[in-house]
């Protein structure tokens, strides 16, 4: 056998997003302010995951402005709309579809007044980069003094909206049903070289494609599906938590080992855009299910590269080793019963 082996894993995978077995909704308030700015409300919560930065796109889009020109309000949850939990896949999914439904409303708050002061229809009207003006006319002006006309007609445009799955409840019987609104899809293919001598597993390269409906963000999505396999190859290989008894007996990160930069693969990253059609923004989103295919597709090209199946996580070097020693030793056994 040769001292380094090299193989390639696939895993595919799908992930459930907006409850529809029990109830998941959001809400959300948007204004268009004077200077042409808007002021989006939510009960959001950002844990680094880049949510209000997707909030301030999705309002700009709708709106008709930059989101330069987007501020996101007090998510005191004491004072703003629900928006439920930051986790589950859920936020950009959620959240973002309610913002974006508040934004349209507020937005036809506006066209409403400004389509009567030029005397045109509103489904003529359009905004873009801070401007608003009526298709097939030489009607233009500023966002800023949109706002200022429709204020001075004595109406404020602001809009509220909640987004919420469609709950088809299981079968209380059998439990059979639709337990997700939207389902997030993904594939991985992983290269691994494995050293027979050591045991040690280097990752050379991961090619993940998944579907996230569509893209709000491309580079932040490129940046969550990157993270989800850096923290899939560090539970497939390092990540080593131990309990006993209910209680941890991993008690520092001293000998808990993490992915560092020297451990990171090329990580090709392609994006599938499959809008979701119960989904205004027809976004479903991209978070936890960019790690689920990752150890999978990596325990296969271990097994591709060594013949050994690997049946628990991490595959450290000396699991490698054991599993590589059990199975000469097998054929070993296998040959002189065979002599026999």
């Amino acid at each position: 056998m040769d001292r380094k082996l090299r193989g390639r894993g696939v895993a595919a995978s799908w992930y459930g997003i907006a409850r529809t077995a029990t109830i998941d909704r959001a809400g959300a308030w948007a204004e268009l302010d004077d200077g042409g700015t808007a002021k989006i409300v939510t009960g959001v919560t950002e844990i680094g995951e880049g949510i209000l930065t997707l909030l301030a796109q999705v309002a700009a889009d709708e709106l008709g402005i930059k989101p330069s020109q987007v501020t996101i309000g007090d998510n005191d949850t004491a004072r703003s709309p629900e928006a439920a939990h930051a986790g589950a896949t859920r936020q950009t999914y959620m959240i973002g579809n309610s913002v974006a439904l508040a934004s349209r409303e507020a937005k036809k708050a506006l066209f409403e007044q400004i389509a009567d002061h030029w005397g045109v229809e509103i489904d003529t009207l359009r905004s873009f980069d801070g401007e608003v003006w009526a298709e097939g006319t030489n009607l233009r002006m500023s966002m800023e003094e949109a706002v200022a006309t429709c204020k001075a007609r004595g109406v404020v445009p602001v809009g509220s909206a909640s987004f919420t799955a469609h709950g088809t409840g299981l079968d209380p019987v059998d439990g059979s049903g639709s337990p997700w609104q939207a389902y997030v899809f993904g594939t991985q293919v992983a290269e691994v070289e494995v050293d027979t001598y050591t045991g040690e597993v280097q990752v050379l390269g991961i090619w993940a494609v998944h579907d996230v409906g569509r893209a709000i963000n491309p580079r932040g999505v490129e940046g969550q599906i990157e993270g989800g396999v850096v923290q899939g190859l560090g539970q497939a290989l390092m990540e080593d938590y131990r309990t006993e008894k209910g209680h941890t007996t991993t008690h520092g990160f001293a000998k808990y080992i993490l992915p560092t930069s020297l451990d990171i693969p090329q990580i090709n990253c392609t994006i599938v855009e499959d809008p979701d059609p119960l989904s205004p923004l027809g976004a479903k989103g991209i978070g936890e299910p960019a790690l689920v295919p990752t150890a999978p597709a990596i325990m296969n090209a271990i097994y591709d590269a060594i013949g050994v199946r690997m049946k628990s996580l991490p595959a450290t070097p000396e699991k490698i080793l054991s599993a590589l020693r059990e199975r000469g030793a097998n054929q070993e056994s296998g040959i002189r019963q065979g002599g026999a």
